[in-house]
C-alpha cells in the first residue's frame, strides 16, 4: 500500500506547484508561504481529528517530538527556498533541480536508516542527475526570468538539500506516531518558522494587498500539499524512504504536464530527454522492488 499512497503523493504535489507558481506570481514568495501554510494546518489538523489520533498526543516520544520538529524546520526552509526560486524562474527548470533531492535521499536512507543498495540503485541515482542536469535550461524564457536566473538556481539546491533533510529526519520522527498527527504537529512548525519571517521582514501590510485570484490559488496549493503530505508521511511511515521518495518525485510529470497546458513552459529536446532520465530512473526503482 505504501506505492500507492507515494503514487497519490506525486499527483497532488504536482498540482501544488502549479497552483503555487500562479498565486505567487504577484505576491512576496515568503509571505505567500506563511500565508498557504495557514490552510495546510488546518487541512492536516481537521484530517487528525476525523481519524481520531489527537488522543495519541500524550504518547509521543520525546526522541520522536524532536526528529518531527526538526523535519518541520527542514520542511520550512525548503518551502522558502522553492517558492523564491518558482517566483524567479520557470517550473520547468525549478522543479527537476528540486526534484533531485531523491538522490541525497537516498544516499542519505543508505547511509543512516541503513537501507539496502545494489548495483540498480546506483544506475538509477546516475539516471536521474543526468536528467536533471538536462533539464537546467541556461537560456531564460522571460524578462522576469533573466533578471533571477542566478538567484533561482541557488533556491532550487537549496530546496533540493533541505526536502532530503525532510524525508529522512521525517521518516524517523513518525516510527510511533501516527501518520497525521505527526503531518499535522510538523507543520505547526513551518508555519511558526515562515510568520516568524514575515514578521521580522515586516510584510505583514502585503497581506491587504493580497487579491482574490491569489488568495484562491494559494488557498488550492494549500489543500493539495495537505494532501500530498498525509499520503506521503503515511508512505514514509510503512515504506522504505530510498523508495517512497523517488515515485513520490515523480510528480514531475504531473507538473510539467500542467505547466504545458496552464503555463504554457515547453521542453526542449534536451529538457525532454533529461525528463525521460529522471522518469526512467525511478521506474527501475520499482523493477528494484518487483524483484
Amino acid at each position: 500500500m505504501y506505492i500507492v499512497f507515494a503514487f497519490a503523493s506525486a499527483l497532488f504535489a504536482g498540482a501544488t506547484s502549479i497552483l503555487a507558481k500562479i498565486g505567487i506570481k504577484n505576491m512576496d514568495s515568503t509571505l505567500a508561504t506563511a500565508l498557504r501554510t495557514i490552510v495546510v494546518v488546518i487541512f492536516a489538523w481537521g484530517m487528525v481529528f476525523i481519524v481520531g489520533s489527537q488522543g495519541t498526543m500524550t504518547a509521543i516520544s520525546p526522541r520522536s517530538l524532536v526528529f518531527l520538529v526538526a523535519s518541520g524546520l527542514a520542511t520550512g526552509a525548503s518551502w522558502l527556498c522553492y517558492f523564491r526560486a518558482l517566483q524567479l524562474g520557470s517550473v520547468n527548470t525549478v522543479v527537476p533541480v528540486d526534484k533531485s533531492s531523491t538522490v541525497l535521499t537516498m544516499v542519505l536512507a543508505i547511509i543512516f536508516l541503513n537501507e539496502s543498495f545494489t548495483w540498480l540503485t546506483i544506475i538509477c541515482m546516475v539516471l536521474i542527475l543526468l536528467g536533471t542536469y538536462a533539464m537546467i535550461e541556461k537560456k531564460a524564457e522571460t524578462p522576469d526570468e533573466v533578471s533571477g536566473k542566478a538567484g533561482w538556481l541557488v533556491y532550487a539546491l537549496g530546496s533540493a538539500v533541505f526536502a532530503a533533510l525532510v524525508a529522512i529526519l521525517g521518516k524517523v520522527g513518525i516510527e510511533d506516531v501516527e501518520s497525521n498527527l505527526g503531518t499535522a504537529i510538523r507543520t505547526v512548525v513551518v508555519l511558526a518558522m515562515a510568520w516568524l519571517i514575515v514578521l521580522v521582514q515586516r510584510k505583514t501590510k502585503e497581506v491587504k494587498r493580497v487579491s482574490r485570484h491569489d488568495w484562491i490559488f494559494l488557498t488550492l496549493s494549500g489543500i493539495a500539499t495537505g494532501l500530498s503530505w498525509l499520503c506521503y508521511f503515511h508512505a514514509l511511515q510503512i515504506g522504505p524512504a530510498s523508495v517512497v521518495v523517488p515515485i513520490d518525485k515523480l510528480s514531475i510529470l504531473v507538473t510539467i504536464a500542467f505547466s504545458y497546458f496552464f503555463l504554457h513552459e515547453k521542453l526542449t529536446r534536451k529538457a525532454g530527454l533529461g525528463l525521460a532520465a529522471i522518469v526512467a530512473g525511478t521506474l527501475l526503482l520499482l523493477v528494484k522492488i518487483a524483484s
